[in-house]
């Protein structure tokens, strides 16, 4: 021990915990420890039992031991990452099993996101060995243990991964599966294929193979279908012969039923167009950071359904599983983000940074590739893509990604030009932030239709690929009016929104296929000359409740709703998540 200890909620960010300043922008190593008894059944046969230490994520990089065993190191927050700690306290029934973590939160240009280091050395300004974090992304840099860490055990042979792909016609569905097993070479494998009331639809054996479903209930977004988000299980069942006894293990993947194919000029869910009505989020709240909170989870879920929003983009890292599984379990369509935002300087493109971006993407994969909410996979957000060595880079990152799954389109967010954009040939999508008359031609609402009609034409025309307006907006302090109105109001928050959507209306008969709004909620960053605790472009404040823009966007997402819907017209529903 080398300073004070102080007691440290997990999951959550430790910068807002305590009242003390330093504490909420440090960078650098922080430790965290805790003493947990195990039960002795997982301690007493050592030899087929495997008991495992699982981290949600931690913010960056991440050094574990276990009763002074170093067990697992881990770079990259966002992503989860566990170790095999069985040998470590097997053979030690009754005593407290001490887990240690040094965390650092130090952001270089190869890390993702990157940044840098920058020391002041004009002794007449700073004090000795000064130093600030830069960062080039616009939210708050929190850090710490931000989701559940978890012990659990299995059979020393067990059931490692599953990979599932669906495919349908109208009368019938293939499921293709594949399952790992790791700690022998001598099982066997039974699947069955369950629907939402329990009844047994389909059945396989082996490690590969595919189960086929007659008249299959597709997984379809909410608001376009009676009946959004509807899941099979798939239950997996191995036996194995281990040490002259008979191990067992079981996993029930839930497995949505869905397909996803991308045109010049549409996107479409199970064969029919589907529109990108939603928003981008953050991980971000008072108090607990980036820390994982079930309360604000499901308040969200809630406002997205009340908002009519269909998707939202994962901006600008991967968010929680428990996130994810009510995307997956609701209907909402996720674009799927990893951590690279902020790629902006010219040593952030070479191969080091691009060996750990290809990690991430894998580790991103393997996490989500069974998700029938996420519907592509997004590499980027604003990279400074118009760098000659972009276009390696994201060639490279892209063709990783479509050999990991080849089942999902890829893309990345871009604000550079159309004409100098050397990662946008390698896209499937493309997906285009613009901030029109805020950041460029600030407080002239009367040249968006025109800057928004050009952006979609020059890029249509270079491209020929289908259009998402990634991002759009403008901050509002809630409770600032002005008519006319004016930079900061909520007025000209709505007035923004307004005259960006007369150009969607046209240009979504073409080929742009989706809209979300920057952002869901206000949210933290770093300090400076334009942010006023934060950024304020949230349609909904940092405690949730709504400015006059949300209630713009409510009416028109319900509107597109009914009009893209084949069924009668849906009622606004305001259903809790029980």
């Amino acid at each position: 021990q080398t300073g004070p200890v102080i007691d440290m909620p997990v999951p959550a960010s430790f910068n807002d915990i305590t009242q003390d300043p330093s504490l909420e922008n440090y960078i650098g190593w922080v430790w965290y420890e805790k003493e947990v008894l195990l039960p002795l059944r997982w301690l007493r046969d050592d030899l087929n039992t495997r008991v495992v230490l699982r981290f949600g994520s931690a913010h960056y990089y991440s050094i574990v031991w276990v009763n002074g065993v170093q067990v697992v190191q881990h770079e990259g927050g966002h992503l989860p990452f566990e170790a095999d700690i069985s040998s470590v306290v097997q053979g030690s029934p009754g005593i407290p099993c001490r887990i240690t973590v040094a965390l650092n939160n130090t952001l270089t240009p190869h890390t993702l996101p990157p940044g840098s280091i920058q020391y002041m050395n004009d002794k007449t300004r700073y004090p000795k060995n000064y130093f600030v974090q830069n960062i080039k992304f616009d939210f708050f840099n929190y850090a710490g243990i931000h989701r559940p860490v978890v012990l659990y055990t299995t059979p020393s042979v067990y059931i490692d991964d599953i990979t599932v792909t669906t495919s349908s016609s109208e009368s019938v569905a293939m499921v293709q599966y594949q399952v790992s097993v790791v700690g022998s070479t001598l099982y066997s494998l039974s699947l069955s294929l369950r629907d939402q009331e329990g009844k047994v639809v389909a059945t396989a054996d082996g490690t590969s193979g595919e189960l086929k479903v007659l008249n299959p209930n597709l997984w379809w977004p909410y608001l376009m279908h009676k009946n959004p988000g509807y899941r099979y299980s798939l239950e997996v069942k191995m036996q194995a012969q281990a040490n002259g006894v008979l191990l067992e293990d079981m996993y029930t993947l839930p497995v949505g039923i869905r397909t996803v194919h991308v045109t010049s000029t549409q996107f479409l869910i199970n064969g029919r167009p589907f529109y990108f009505h939603g928003v981008n989020k953050h991980e971000d709240a008072d108090i607990r950071g980036k820390g994982l909170d079930w309360p604000l989870v499901v308040k969200d879920f809630n406002l997205l359904r009340w908002l009519g929003a269909n998707s939202f983009r994962t901006s600008h890292y991967p968010y929680a599983e428990e996130i994810m599984d009510l995307c997956d379990a609701n209907g909402i369509v996720v674009i799927d983000e990893c951590p690279a935002v902020g790629i902006k300087m010219p040593e952030s493109f070479g191969n080091k940074s691009l060996q750990h971006h290809l990690v991430v993407m894998e580790e991103l994969i393997r996490r989500d590739k069974n998700r029938p909410s996420v519907v592509m996979w997004s590499v980027a957000n604003e990279p400074a893509s118009e760098l000659p060595p972009a276009a390696y880079y994201f060639k490279t990152v892209i063709a990783h990604t479509k050999a990991l799954d080849p089942s999902r389109p890829v893309t990345f967010v871009t604000d550079a030009n159309y004409a100098l954009d050397r990662g946008a040939p390698y896209v499937d999508v493309i997906c285009v932030n613009s901030y029109f008359s805020w950041y460029h031609d600030p407080g002239h609402l009367e040249v968006i239709p025109l800057q928004l009609t050009t952006q979609f034409e020059n890029w249509y025309k270079t491209y020929q690929k289908p259009i998402i307006q990634s991002e759009y907006g403008a901050d509002a302090v809630p409770g600032l009016h002005s008519d006319p109105p004016l930079m900061f109001s909520e007025e000209y928050q709505k007035a923004v929104l307004k005259e960006y959507h007369s150009i969607f209306d046209k240009k979504r008969k073409e080929y742009v296929i989706g809209e979300l709004i920057w952002n869901f909620a206000d949210f933290m960053t770093n300090q400076g000359t334009t942010r006023v605790l934060g950024n304020k472009k949230g349609i909904f404040t940092r405690q949730r409740q709504p400015k006059s823009a949300a209630f713009v966007l409510r009416e028109r997402y319900w509107k597109i709703a009914n009009e893209s819907s084949c069924l009668p017209p849906i009622i606004k529903s305001h259903t809790l998540f029980l």
